[in-house]
């Protein structure tokens, strides 16, 4: 049997009686995990294997959002901190190889951290261009507000999350940094020119479009689609992200219980593969939302199976390094 075409969360720090069958019987493509599902390493380690024993025939990712500042999900003690993009970006406009590099290995190391414990998939570089309306939501977690930078750096964190055996995840592609609210509350709707859009914010996507997997911004861009955001937009998936950014790697749906997205369930996880989504992401570990993503989304066919096995086959054995070495260096050009 196929995996199903959506990920899932988990509600606490093992699966459930009922998690567990549901796992079994519908097969997620993967697992996202989030603080509440990570207590302690080994814990840690028992519910990535736990779920991938679940599904033991088709080598199930397991993904997280460990970019560094606001957003992590593991914290002191079970890993050591990390920062905010906007560090990486402010070491970059001084000395554009100090912040590469600074980015390289902060990815290095957090992808260290993530392989240690089984995951394999970081929701991570975020490449959306800050500008000044940019709402808090991405703040500073963005690496600048020029193209060429945020990509640049994007690369550098790319590069160092693949060389721990962990795989990138684009975000948030077509670009959220025009967004004046937060769309975990609100749908945000940009209004800029298409022209604007193509030159700024969907630079540093176009750039890093051989990543192998992205995930969708929920936004209104009114320039070319004014009735549905990108998650749902035919337009915006087959004009934009596939034809102008030119990614053709694993496409996933932000999170599909954030309020910017209207309408039941399973109605928001129809219109999203309708659009051309390969797989839905569902966070928050309510078990009854669990059940309708599941029943709403198809099995893995097609290009999305083949775009799915792709992202999958470039994983690979962690690179040596010495983490102490590279550790100690990171500090020192991050300022610690």
């Amino acid at each position: 049997m196929m995996a199903k075409a959506f990920i899932c969360g988990a509600s606490s720090t093992s699966l459930s009686v009922d998690e567990r069958a549901f796992v079994a019987t519908e097969r997620p493509w993967g697992l996202i995990l989030f603080a509440r599902n990570c207590h302690e390493p080994e814990q840690i380690r028992d519910l990535v294997a736990e779920f991938r024993e679940c599904v033991a025939d088709i080598d199930a990712p397991v993904l997280i959002d460990q970019e560094g500042g606001r957003v992590r999900r593991l914290r002191p003690p079970i890993v050591a901190d990390y920062p905010p993009g906007d560090v990486y970006g402010r070491i970059f406009a001084r000395d554009r190889q100090a912040g590469v590099r600074a980015a390289w290995a902060g990815a290095r190391l957090i992808g260290a951290d993530l392989h240690d414990l089984g995951i394999n998939v970081d929701c991570l570089p975020i490449v959306d261009v800050r500008f000044p309306e940019t709402d808090d939501v991405i703040g500073d977690r963005a690496y600048g507000d020029t193209p060429d930078q945020v990509a640049e750096i994007g690369r550098a964190v790319a590069s160092g999350l693949e060389a721990a055996g962990v795989l990138p995840v684009l975000k948030h592609i077509p670009g959220h940094g025009r967004a004046t609210v937060d769309s975990h509350h609100e749908l945000p709707v940009v209004d800029a020119a298409k022209s604007e859009l193509c030159d700024v914010d969907f630079a540093p996507f176009r750039k890093l479009n051989d990543l192998p997997l992205a995930m969708t911004a929920h936004i209104v861009y009114g320039a070319i689609d004014p009735q549905n955001c990108a998650t749902q937009s035919p337009k915006m998936i087959g004009d934009i992200i596939r034809g102008e950014i030119g990614f053709d790697g694993c496409l996933m749906s932000d999170d599909v219980s954030m309020r910017a997205l209207g309408g039941e369930m399973r109605e928001r996880v129809a219109s999203l593969f309708a659009a051309g989504c390969d797989l839905a992401l569902h966070c928050n570990g309510d078990f009854a939302e669990m059940r309708d993503v599941a029943a709403a989304s198809p099995e893995l066919r097609g290009k999305a199976l083949a775009r799915a096995n792709a992202a999958k086959a470039r994983l690979r054995a962690p690179e040596p390094v010495d983490r102490k070495a590279l550790r100690e260096e990171f500090e020192r050009l991050i300022g610690a």
